[in-house]
């Protein structure tokens, strides 16, 4: 009779036992991922640094080529990688490369006794190597303008099979460099150390590196430029570059919405940003910001703040997270005072809202229909937050929230910089916000772009004739 008790009580024991297992381990793999996390953001910090360091030192295109390949291997544990161009022939040659990367085409044995060691070999080979754009995965890449991740590249009819072993491709990235419409060629990475292949996370990653690649020798060439010709100052004309490129050229929209933007900047280099980015298919990101250092120094923070900013809203529906992640991930960058207001707003045209935080920066204005008269009105509406890098990540996490609101057909959503609000006149008296929502008022009908041209024409014909102070931008929504 004891058999049949001990029994009970075994299982019994087990299937208390079993829930716990599962738990630890979900707890396990959550925390293996919020370290994966973390590393790739600052393997994508580390990278940045490097590019920034590379262009303080002044390199040659060539040598700063051979520095973003080097970069590439260190921050994603490649074995090897190549960096390739398009020449004038439309074909595509490699022209920096660091490791055993495999050739585009087989090899001939015979050449590889002509040099003293194997690398030496490869490297000679891909730089001399030319196949047209199209061709193979990197021709693919760099004829699409889109990257590709092959996890596993055994299989891919495009990937060569060498019969050097140490040749063989598991596993491989390819992504463009590209600037606007300048493209600086190709970066490709294959093999991981271990024997895990290339992840998603790796490619995004990649696609990260790419862009800040893209940026240095876009501004490498504008440097070896200015100091040709003797121009400009160099610290104002790189941040003026740098900050060109964080605005965007075409604006994201969602079907539903109107969108219209505006900026102008006081000096040379602004402190302002804003930027639009569609996160589904029904939600679009929408960001102001205003940086309080100028120069080099504010650009290069908005730069790391934007691409920060766009890796982390993908991975938080809650604005109010998404900017505590980013202050976290400012920590090691702000320094010298330096702060950022930002307000980013998430419009969701399925549920018909607008939620969003506001780190420091000013009200958004709302226009909407006012149901006790029948007419519109226009209110600013708060929600709490402070500055990104001002305070210690604790006391910021406690200060932001989210706040939602309403977001129907006819309303609208205009977000600004103080730039604008406090536009003086002659007399000293600055535009103000009551001015700003009576001119959105009498202006809510028309469309986002008309809406702001009527509200620049009312600050203008107010300023009169007196100079532009500060930086302003001007982010107007409307729901259709």
């Amino acid at each position: 009779m004891f058999l049949p008790l001990l029994t009970g009580l075994l299982l019994g024991a087990l299937a208390l036992l079993v829930p716990l297992i599962q738990a630890r381990r979900a707890a396990e793999r959550s925390e293996e991922q919020s370290q994966k996390l973390a590393q790739d953001r600052q393997r994508l910090l580390d990278f940045m640094q490097l590019m920034t360091e590379a262009l303080g030192d002044g390199l040659a295109r060539q040598e700063l080529q051979q520095r973003i390949v080097h970069a590439s291997i260190l921050c994603t544990g490649a074995l090897s990688a190549c960096l390739f161009e398009r020449t004038e022939k439309n074909t595509m040659r490699g022209i920096a490369v660091e490791g055993l990367f495999p050739p585009h085409r087989p090899l001939e044995g015979l050449a590889a006794g002509k040099l003293t060691t194997r690398a030496k070999f490869i490297e000679q080979v891909l730089k001399s190597e030319e196949f047209p754009v199209g061709e193979g995965f990197v021709g693919r890449v760099a004829q699409t303008g889109e990257g590709e991740l092959l996890a596993d590249a055994a299989v891919d009819p495009r990937i060569v099979k060498h019969e050097d072993a140490a040749l063989a491709v598991r596993s491989v990235i390819a992504v463009p460099l590209t600037f606007r419409d300048r493209s600086f060629g190709v970066l490709a990475v294959t093999n991981p150390a271990g024997d895990q292949p290339f992840a998603e996370t790796d490619f995004t990653l990649m696609q990260s590196l790419a862009e800040q690649a893209a940026l240095a020798l876009h501004n490498a060439e504008f440097l070896h430029l200015l100091i040709e010709k003797k121009q400009l100052d160099l610290d104002l004309s790189l941040a003026h570059g740098i900050q060109q490129m964080l605005l965007p050229r075409q604006m994201a929209t969602l079907p539903g919405l109107e969108l219209d933007a505006r900026y102008a900047s006081a000096q040379k280099v602004g402190g302002d940003l804003y930027d639009l980015f569609a996160l589904s298919a029904t939600q679009l990101g929408v960001v102001v910001a205003d940086v309080s250092g100028k120069g080099i120094t504010g650009a290069m923070l908005m730069a790391i703040c934007r691409t920060n900013l766009r890796q982390i809203a993908l991975r938080h529906t809650s604005p109010a997270r998404a900017l505590a992640e980013l202050n976290r991930a400012l920590a090691a960058d702000i320094r010298g005072g330096l702060y950022v207001t930002m307000l980013y707003a998430v419009i969701n045209v399925a549920d018909r809202t607008v939620t969003w935080a506001r780190a420091g920066h000013e009200l958004p204005l709302f226009v909407r229909r006012d149901r006790a008269s029948g007419g519109h009105r226009a209110d600013y509406v708060g929600s709490e937050g402070m500055p990104l890098g001002l305070v210690p990540d604790e006391i910021f996490a406690a200060a932001i929230a989210d706040r939602t609101e309403s977001f129907e057909p006819g309303d609208v959503l205009v977000l600004y910089s103080d730039g604008l609000t406090e536009a003086p006149n002659e007399e000293g008296r600055e535009f103000s916000g009551a001015r700003l929502a009576d001119a959105v008022r009498t202006w809510h009908l028309r469309s986002a772009s008309e809406l702001n041209d009527g509200i620049l024409e009312r600050m203008q014909h107010f300023t009169g004739d007196t100079p532009q102070r500060d930086d302003f931008t001007l982010v107007t929504v409307k729901r259709v």
